[in-house]
């Protein structure tokens, strides 16, 4: 019997068994599964939710990971990454203008990738991901090509041939902080020539040939001289030793110096002529350059020019709208008020016309069925109303006398001669006629179309009803 019992117990229990085995290997094949381990070559962003605030306690749009591991759960985090390969960017500037106003080309090339940086990753998250790597290159060389710009705006064409260290140190400057703000960083620059349509550089370079040669031909001339000199003392010692070969040697000296001063006036010619085309082409090239400073010049004024006449446009059109569009809105809010306050009246006209309307039925309702009670109880509706005006008998009356309560008589005067036919004295009859002028109870009770019961007015009601046939029981 026991064993029976048991058998059942056995088999629910190998199921819970099974079933909590089943649930340890799901929770352990999603953990294997969700734990992500970031390659070096690239970052991973996490989004969604549980992934903590920023400084300021904003929510934070994704956690950037470079290199390590981190566990993403299911359903509420999704992971992506971005390629950390670099990009070789290509820029061919043309017609840059410098500081002097002379346009160059600078041709270069650079180097970025995304920056590995912890403060800048969010950035590249917010503004890199999804795109393939050609839209981030293109979206690089925008920036560069600003930013270069902007640096050789700010420097002489001596500065940016000759001390390229600075040059690339601006770049770099100026370019970095830029793609900063994107998420990339920059790796290299590589500026390969500057070049000039007008030709100063090369102007340049021949104005520096020019001085190293006329420098080593001053050089030269003077270790010649130098030669000369010592040459001449030592004849000069060797005439003073053998006057007999002085003269052979003063001849060939003569001859000699000579040679030499004729080459020496060539060579200055030379040089005078060099000179003079070295200042007649920087002459040149400078009236070029300012000719070309004073069309950049303009062109900068007159653009300058419409866009402020643009500008002024935009700030009038952009006023008059927003004003156009603030009557509207309030006029739109003043018909919607008065829209409202006119329902709202309505609704409380309506409610209490209908709550009067119920009161004035419930009252009649009540008075309905009040009569109804009144007729059920005198047993006709004829004696119903003589009812009522019975019980309103003394109303009736204390009205009759109102009629006369207010008559003010500061004098009577009667001449009383005694009593009448009918036994009545002048005082009495004055008093009956007064009487009298008030309206009597029976014709009040005729102006409603109704009669005074017999017990009140039993003559009355004895002329009014006709004498019954002698054999009606009346």
């Amino acid at each position: 019997m026991l064993h029976l019992l048991l058998a059942p117990m056995d088999g629910v229990l190998i199921g819970v068994i099974v079933a909590v085995v089943l649930i340890v290997v799901l929770v352990v094949l999603t953990l294997f599964t969700r734990y992500k381990i970031c390659p070096p070559d690239k970052i991973m962003v996490v989004q969604g939710a549980l992934i903590g605030k920023n400084s300021d306690g904003t929510p934070r749009g994704a956690k950037c990971t470079h290199g390590g591991a981190q566990f993403v759960w299911p359903f509420f985090q999704k992971c992506t990454y971005m390629d950390l390969t670099p990009l070789s960017i290509s820029v061919d500037l043309k017609s840059a203008l410098s500081k002097q106003n002379i346009r160059i080309d600078v041709p270069s090339i650079f180097t970025v990738g995304i920056s590995t940086e912890p403060d800048i990753m969010p950035n590249a998250a917010e503004r890199l991901l999804g795109l393939s790597l050609a839209q981030v290159s293109e979206l690089a060389k925008d920036i560069i090509f600003g930013q270069l710009r902007l640096v050789i705006a700010t420097m002489n064409i001596e500065e940016i041939n000759t001390d390229r260290d600075k040059f690339l140190d601006a770049i770099s400057r100026n370019v970095e902080g830029e793609l900063k703000k994107i998420g990339l960083r920059l790796i290299n620059v590589n500026v390969t020539d500057i070049s000039d349509e007008s030709g100063y550089i090369i102007a340049l370079g021949k104005e520096a040939a020019a001085k190293a040669i006329n420098d080593a031909r001053i050089s030269v001339a003077e270790e010649d001289k130098k030669g000369s000199i010592g040459q001449a003392n030592a004849k000069m010692e060797e005439r003073i030793r053998v006057a007999e070969a002085e003269s052979a040697a003063v001849a060939g000296e003569n001859k000699a110096k000579a040679e030499i001063a004729q080459a020496q006036a060539v060579l200055r010619e030379k040089e005078a002529e060099a000179l003079k085309l070295a200042v007649a082409a920087e002459k040149v090239q400078a009236a070029k350059a300012l000719e070309e400073s004073y069309q950049a010049e303009k062109e900068a004024e007159i653009s300058r020019a419409a866009k402020e006449q643009a500008t002024r446009e935009a700030d009038i059109i952009v006023a008059a709208e927003i004003e156009k569009r603030k009557v509207e809105i309030q006029a739109e809010a003043e018909a919607e008020m008065v829209r409202r306050k006119a329902k709202g009246e309505a609704d409380a006209i309506f409610a209490k016309m209908d709550a009067e309307a119920r009161g004035q039925q419930e009252i009649l309702a009540r008075q309905a069925d009040g009569m109804d009670a009144l007729v059920k109880a005198a047993g006709t509706a004829e004696e119903a109303v003589q009812l009522l005006i019975a019980n309103k008998i003394e109303t009736l009356v204390a009205e009759q006398i109102k009629a006369i309560e207010n008559i003010k008589i500061d004098k009577v005067t009667v001449w009383d001669s005694g009593a009448d036919k009918d036994g009545k004295t002048a005082t009495a009859g004055f008093l009956s006629g007064l009487l009298k002028s008030l309206p009597a109870l029976d014709d009040v009770y005729k102006m409603a179309g109704l009669k005074l019961p017999k017990i009140i007015a039993p003559q009355e009601a004895d002329k009014a009803d006709p004498p019954a046939p002698e054999g009606e029981k009346k």
